[in-house]
């Protein structure tokens, strides 16, 4: 299996203006089973997105990627990569939970998931598992990535833009907590209308971790319920 290309850096992606088009490349009925929980997506893979990456898209739900019988605006999560929380369930973040609850809240509406290649906040998997040894020593997510000389969040959402504008959506609602993610998206030419909030998913061991994103990166998290407690 080839190695996956680097994260984008700034000059790697398009100047300022249209962004380039990407096309569909294959698109499949796929199964998924979450726990109790069981949907069937069409999976969307894509060509000519500006990182090279092999990002996904599942839509999700009747009319959700501008079909008839579509009611709204579809409802979008942009979800980042987590091998350690999708697929190890780790408690040291709430990824997988977000991953779920988006999943169901998507096909019940109707929308996409964009399941983007960025572990990590676009670090990378061993970086990311770098930061969390630092993170043990006492450093919060976002001084750990600094303490490895690394960007806080080197996530870019052109590839997202490409992606969804290929699906026909120009026009959403994000399920999101995370205020970057609309102001990117806005930025690059997409109509973002409500931000939905997703759920609040705390374990011992990941609400130090959800306080800096409340704290550092403006998330729409609820401080009050997340004061540290001992891991157990």
């Amino acid at each position: 299996m080839r190695d996956l290309p680097a994260a984008p850096q700034p000059a790697d992606l398009p100047a300022a203006g249209p962004i380039p088009e990407a096309t569909v490349r294959t698109r499949v009925s796929v199964p998924l089973r979450f726990g109790d929980f069981t949907v069937t997506a069409d999976v969307v893979t894509f060509h000519g997105l500006v990182d090279g990456r092999e990002h996904l898209a599942l839509v999700l739900g009747d009319g959700a990627d501008g079909a008839d019988g579509a009611v709204g605006p579809p409802l979008v999560r942009l979800h980042s990569e987590c091998l350690t929380g999708d697929v190890f369930g780790s408690a040291r973040c709430d990824c997988g939970p977000q991953l779920r609850e988006a999943v169901e809240r998507i096909a019940e509406h109707g929308g996409v998931l964009l399941y983007l290649r960025q572990e990590g906040r676009g670090i990378g998997l061993y970086n990311k598992l770098d930061a969390y040894a630092l993170q043990d020593e006492g450093l919060d997510t976002y001084a750990a990535n600094a303490a490895l000389g690394l960007p806080e969040d080197a996530r870019d959402y052109t590839a997202a833009a490409q992606m969804l504008r290929a699906l026909g959506i120009g026009t959403l609602d994000l399920l999101s907590n995370n205020p970057d993610k609309a102001e990117q998206l806005t930025a690059l030419g997409l109509t973002v209308g409500a931000r939905v909030p997703t759920g609040v998913f705390t374990t011992a061991h990941n609400v130090r971790y959800l306080h800096a994103k409340a704290v550092q990166t403006r998330h729409t998290l609820p401080l009050a319920e997340l004061r540290e407690r001992p891991a157990g």
